[in-house]
């Protein structure tokens, strides 16, 4: 019975790095192709000839008698359409021609990310998307922050379908920060974010990597620390500390900084105003080893709850909240 192999590529690994499986396939038996491409191209430089015809099952299957094999070579879409025209076209004929799927290659894990940053090279290109084209790293900043957040909340409240998408908008402003810095020619482009990072989780896993012995999560919490420390070369134990991130969480890093750090620390200033007041509040919640970021949130995350009850009714906010009176000058 003749066969009809049709030979699939991942059209994001380099043209010709086919299995050994498919260079024995496309060296022995003729190959077809609906249009020249880069796939094609590689095979001819090996010396496989390649004819590009129109996509025609009848043509194919001729053929397919006439050498008992021929391959046909997907673009890079799949040839979805005239795949299922040409099983339609077997199947009308039964016992003329077997049809045949091979995976000359296959997409590598993470082969979406290259997707996102040709997207994003398309959208900043000179004529891609005027809006992206006129952002900068700093007009940007407040949309990391959003995106960041909303990831936040997406784990809080364990919604994992939401959580996916708000990673992708995260990825979206690494990809667009990236593209922007490339174009502007800043010198660094996402390939330099992700060797980076890449260099960076080899050097501060030795125990994965190189060899390591440890004893445990706190031994490789250490080892973080320390080939951190040996990494940045710093003058205060501060130097690092995001100044910009919310007031209540920095305040919580600083004091847990200045504990981690083994000297005596300045006096806290009294309580002469409201911030003094609360980095005290603050000093006391670290010294007992709690989150005041994440206390505060939930009591606020409480009270609007509470707010919403009352918004929908007195009936249905006494029944939500027990019918306890002992808190109504909390709403006042």
């Amino acid at each position: 019975m003749a066969r009809v192999v049709l030979l699939v590529t991942s059209p994001r690994l380099p043209a010709g790095l086919l299995t050994a499986e498919a260079w024995d396939l496309v060296r022995a038996f003729p190959v077809r192709a609906a249009a020249e491409g880069a796939q094609v191209a590689a095979l001819r430089h090996a010396g496989v000839p390649v004819t590009v015809e129109a996509p025609d099952p009848q043509v194919l299957l001729d053929d397919a008698d006439a050498h008992g094999t021929v391959v046909w070579l997907a673009g890079p879409t799949g040839d979805e359409e005239f795949a299922r025209s040409l099983g339609l076209r077997i199947a009308r004929e039964p016992g003329r021609a077997e049809l045949e799927l091979m995976y000359g290659s296959w997409d590598p894990p993470g082969a979406r990310l290259l997707d996102a940053v040709q997207v994003m090279a398309r959208l900043v290109a000179p004529d891609g998307d005027p809006w992206k084209r006129s952002q900068t790293h700093r007009s940007l900043a407040p949309y990391l922050l959003e995106e960041a957040y909303e990831a936040y909340d997406a784990i809080l409240t364990d919604d994992h379908d939401a959580l996916r998408e708000e990673l992708g908008d995260v990825l979206l402003q690494v990809v667009l920060h990236a593209g922007l810095a490339e174009n502007n020619g800043e010198g660094w482009t996402v390939d330099d974010v992700a060797g980076g990072l890449v260099d960076k989780l080899i050097r501060r896993n030795p125990h994965v990597f190189a060899g390591a012995v440890v004893d445990g999560l706190d031994d490789i919490v250490a080892n973080w620390e320390r080939i951190k420390k040996a990494e940045k070369a710093r003058d205060s134990v501060l130097d690092g500390v995001a100044p910009h991130q919310p007031a209540l969480s920095l305040a919580a890093k600083v004091l847990g900084r200045v504990a981690k750090a083994g000297f005596e620390a300045p006096a806290l200033p009294g309580d002469a105003d409201l911030g003094a007041a609360l980095l005290r509040q603050v000093a006391d919640a670290v010294r007992a080893g709690l989150d005041p970021e994440a206390a505060l949130r939930a009591a606020v995350l409480g009270y609007m709850d509470r707010i919403r009850a009352v918004e929908r009714g007195p009936a249905q906010a006494e029944d939500e909240t027990g019918g306890d009176d002992e808190d109504a000058d909390d709403l006042n």
